[in-house]
């Protein structure tokens, strides 16, 4: 639609009206929180003044990570596709070196708010971030999970920090599959037991994890995968220190992988604990140094879970620093 106006010639014209003016800058904000998406924005910030100033007021932003490059690499590597280093990665499945090593990179042709329209330019998270100055919650995406883990075994992990770890919880199991639900949903796990009606799962009945545990090499693979995860944790919360410490206004922080097999997250006491007691890091392997820790290992043969999945040889690992345990006991 536009508007009429009359000239001094006695002609009628019509001038094109933005409706994008009639709105509040409070309005226009909301949506571009709503959008998120970092690339996205940055494309807004191109198509107005008034947008090049606002973007930067955005509170709630997602960064998707295309690709982990090498610092090494030249410009012409830097263009390697999240298909080719899940690939890499896989062919390493327990060594987490490419998120020690290489910085995060985002890939968009707009992440500069005044970069060339006609080139691809490559940037990392923390680089990417400099043009908003009011963030609150934050998510970084990253294109694959660490371990290169075969078809039908389940790893999951969630780890919270503040300055270091304060806890990590570790989801794994041999297989995984999926059985028809039935019509009653009685909202818990069901763990398979013996015809005796004895439970298979978690522990016999001397309250030990059953024998086969341990002979069979179950735990030796859960312990490569506890440790793996730590690294991979550690790693990723040693990449996360300059974007911590350049945006005072975080919230929130989340840092998780597109498949959901690990996520990082960092509330606003633990992202303000970070800023006040600088963390202890590793040179040699560019993570954060995690404490000595308490394990806590729960195990089941057979797991029914409500949504019906079926997890075989499920463990789970609760970790926490070990002087968090003792101020627990003495309380």
């Amino acid at each position: 639609m536009g508007s009429m106006r009359l000239d001094l010639s006695g002609k009628i014209c019509t001038e094109q009206f933005d409706h994008f003016d009639r709105l509040p800058d409070s309005l226009v904000l909301l949506i571009f929180n709503r959008i998120g998406d970092v690339k996205a924005l940055g494309r807004c910030g191109v198509v107005s003044r008034r947008f090049h100033l606002l973007v930067p007021q955005v509170d709630n932003v997602i960064v998707w990570v295309d690709c982990v490059i090498s610092n090494d690499d030249s410009a012409s590597s830097i263009a390697t596709s999240s298909g080719s280093a899940t690939a890499d990665k896989s062919r390493n499945p327990l060594i987490t070196s490419s998120l020690h090593r290489h910085p995060l990179s985002s890939n968009s042709k707009d992440l500069n708010f005044d970069s060339d329209q006609n080139s691809v330019t490559h940037h990392s998270p923390t680089q990417v971030l400099r043009n908003f100055n009011e963030i609150k919650l934050l998510r970084i995406e990253l294109p694959s999970g660490e371990h290169g883990i075969d078809e039908g075994i389940l790893l999951k992990w969630k780890a919270d920090f503040g300055s270091t770890l304060d806890n990590c919880v570790i989801l794994g199991a041999s297989s995984v599959s999926q059985i028809a639900k039935s019509n009653e949903f009685s909202g818990a796990c069901n763990v398979k037991n013996d015809n005796n009606g004895n439970n298979t799962g978690a522990e016999n009945d001397s309250g030990s994890i059953p024998e086969s545990f341990y002979t069979n090499g179950g735990l030796k693979l859960r312990v490569v995968w506890t440790i793996s995860s730590l690294i991979a944790a550690s790693a990723r919360h040693y990449l996360l220190q300059p974007i911590i410490a350049e945006h005072k206004t975080l919230k929130s922080l989340v840092l998780r992988d597109a498949d959901g097999q690990g996520v990082l997250s960092m509330n606003k006491e633990q992202l303000e604990e970070l800023r006040v007691k600088p963390l202890s890091a590793s040179s040699v392997s560019k993570g954060t140094l995690v404490p000595a820790l308490n394990m806590h290992l729960w195990y089941a043969s057979h797991l029914e879970l409500p949504n019906g999945m079926v997890l075989k040889g499920a463990t789970l690992v609760a970790i926490r620093p070990s002087f968090l345990m003792v101020v627990v006991d003495e309380q």
